[in-house]
């Protein structure tokens, strides 16, 4: 279990007249967090750092951690906003922080107060949710169980993606690899009749529940 953001947030704060901006965003991949990098310094294109850090399960659910410092001393910007994510049990979010010099030097730990501070900011803006590791997954059953597992997935916050009806019904689903160990022992208990389901790819699942 960990947390992650529901949306994009930014905010900004000024130290000794260098602005810091910055944006946090949720990210499913590596891939993902780079080309958000690339878009922001062409949007920033006149500032004169853009400095990141990111946590993220990669596609074989491997825990990856990324930073930079962009041109700023070493680990005055980009570690410690590393170290800000981990501490708050964060993953899937790529945080970067702009800064525009403002001609006054702020020293190496100026600097690091300022990168924190600009950090710990956008992440009291930001609403978060907690997140597990799970799977997409196609559930094929009998028409006569298709309410029962309706129930159950309310229950047992799955998500239901997609239904499809033929001979039987197809669900596509969201579900953490704890809940489908339990969902599995239970189908019996609760008249639900799976005939087959298919594990399609594992991926990050967020659940309503806000930290």
């Amino acid at each position: 279990m960990f947390y992650t953001i529901k949306e994009k947030t930014t905010s900004q704060i000024v130290e000794k007249k260098s602005k810091f901006i910055a944006n946090v965003f949720y990210i499913e991949t590596e891939e993902q967090a780079e080309n958000i990098i690339k878009q922001t310094r062409k949007k920033y294109y006149d500032a004169r750092h853009n400095c990141y850090a990111y946590i993220v399960f990669d596609e074989k659910q491997r825990l990856v951690e990324r930073c930079s410092d962009d041109g700023e001393p070493s680990g005055t910007a980009g570690s410690p906003m590393l170290a800000i994510l981990k501490g708050n049990n964060l993953c899937n979010v790529l945080v970067i922080v702009t800064r525009y010099f403002g001609g006054i030097l702020l020293g190496t730990g100026g600097l690091v107060r300022a990168y924190t501070g600009a950090t710990e900011s956008v992440l009291e803006a930001t609403e978060f949710l907690m997140a597990q590791i799970g799977v997409e997954a196609k559930v094929i059953l009998s028409y006569d169980s298709v309410e029962n597992f309706r129930y159950y997935a309310r229950k047992n916050s799955i998500n239901i993606i997609n239904e499809e009806y033929s001979n039987n019904v197809e669900f596509l689903i969201e579900i953490s690899n704890e809940t489908l160990e339990k969902m599995l022992k239970d189908i019996d208990n609760f008249s639900i009749k799976l005939t087959k389901i298919d594990i399609l790819k594992e991926k990050t699942i967020k659940t309503n529940t806000t930290a």
